[in-house]
C-alpha cells in the first residue's frame, strides 16, 4: 500500500497525561491521543513515533513526531501543502484544546524523529519567589528561595561535555550506554524566575530533572560543587540531587541534520 511519511511540530501541555508513550493501563498519553485521531483519518491504525518520550506532567513546545498515513487519506489535494494543511487542521480539531499540531510536513519515506534527531533542547523554570504565580503554577517548580546562581553555573560546568550520566538516571539497570553529551547549560534570571536550559544529544529516564535537582541544592548550599563532580564520577544515583517536580520542565526543540519546518502554517 503506498503512503506518505508526515512530520508534525506540535506542543502540548503535559498536566493531566501519564507522559508521550502509549501504555496499556491508561489512555491518558499524548501519543495515545494523536493515534486515536490520526487511526479515524486513515481508517486503520497508525502508529506514531515521538523524538523524545516526556514524562508523565512535562509539557512540550516543540516536540517532534512523524506516522506513515495511506495515500487515500489525502482525498486527492491538489498541492503538498493543501494535503498538510488539511491534515494539521483534521487534528487541530479532534485533538484535545491541550495538544497542539504548530505545522505539517510531508517528510523523506525514512526519516524517523527519534532516530534521525541529532539534539533536544530542554527548559526548566522555577520561581523563586515565596508563592507561585497562581497562573503559572502549573508550570513552574515552586522553589520559594533564592539559589546562588554563580555556584549553580559552577556546578553546571561540571556535566557539560561527554559524560557517563548513570548518577543522573533512574533507570534502575540496563544494558544500554548511559554516556551523553551536554553541550551547554544555561541558567538565567528574570525577576524572581529562573530558567535553566539544557542542550545534548540525548538524556537518558529523568536525566534533566535530576541535574536540576542537584543544580538548585549546589544554589542553596546544600551541597558543594565538588559534591556535583563526585556524583558525576561515582555512577551513583544516590549520590546526585533530588528529582525535581515534572512540571517545570519542557522539551523545547529538537534538531535534526535536514532543516525541517521552514514555515509554520
Amino acid at each position: 500500500m503506498e503512503e506518505k511519511n508526515i512530520r508534525i511540530l506540535l506542543q502540548y501541555d503535559g498536566t493531566r497525561y501519564d507522559g508521550w508513550q502509549k501504555q496499556g493501563n491508561t489512555q491518558q498519553t499524548v501519543q495515545g491521543k494523536l493515534e486515536a485521531v490520526l487511526s479515524r483519518l486513515a481508517g486503520g491504525p497508525v502508529e506514531v513515533h515521538g523524538s523524545g518520550r516526556t514524562d508523565a506532567g512535562v509539557h512540550a513546545l516543540g516536540q517532534v513526531a512523524n506516522f506513515h498515513l495511506p495515500l487515500s487519506a489525502f482525498c486527492g489535494s491538489q498541492t503538498e501543502a493543501a494535503d498538510m494543511i488539511r491534515i494539521k487542521n483534521y487534528l487541530n480539531e479532534y485533538l484535545p484544546e491541550d495538544i497542539r499540531v504548530l505545522a505539517a510536513e510531508e517528510a523523506r519515506p525514512r526519516f524517523h524523529s527519534r532516530l534521525n534527531a541529532l539534539s533536544k533542547t530542554y527548559i526548566y523554570r522555577i520561581e523563586t519567589a515565596d508563592k507561585n504565580d497562581v497562573f503559572e503554577r502549573k508550570y513552574r517548580y515552586g522553589l520559594g528561595k533564592e539559589p546562588d546562581l554563580e555556584i549553580m553555573k559552577r556546578a553546571a560546568s561540571i556535566l557539560v561535555g561527554t559524560h557517563d550520566f548513570r548518577a543522573f538516571s533512574s533507570l534502575k539497570k540496563t544494558k544500554k550506554s548511559t554516556v551523553r553529551t551536554i553541550s551547554r547549560i544555561d541558567i538565567r534570571r528574570d525577576g524572581t524566575q529562573l530558567e535553566i536550559l539544557l542542550e545534548g544529544n540525548g538524556f537518558l529516564y529523568n536525566m534533566v530533572r535530576i541535574i536540576v535537582g542537584t543544580l538548585v541544592e549546589a544554589g542553596l548550599l546544600e551541597r558543594s560543587v565538588q559534591s556535583v563532580k563526585e556524583a558525576l564520577e561515582s555512577l551513583d544515583r544516590s549520590l546526585a540531587g533530588k528529582t525535581a517536580p515534572a512540571k517545570g520542565l519542557f522539551l523545547s526543540a529538537v534538531a535534526y541534520e535536514e532543516k525541517i519546518f521552514q514555515s509554520v502554517q
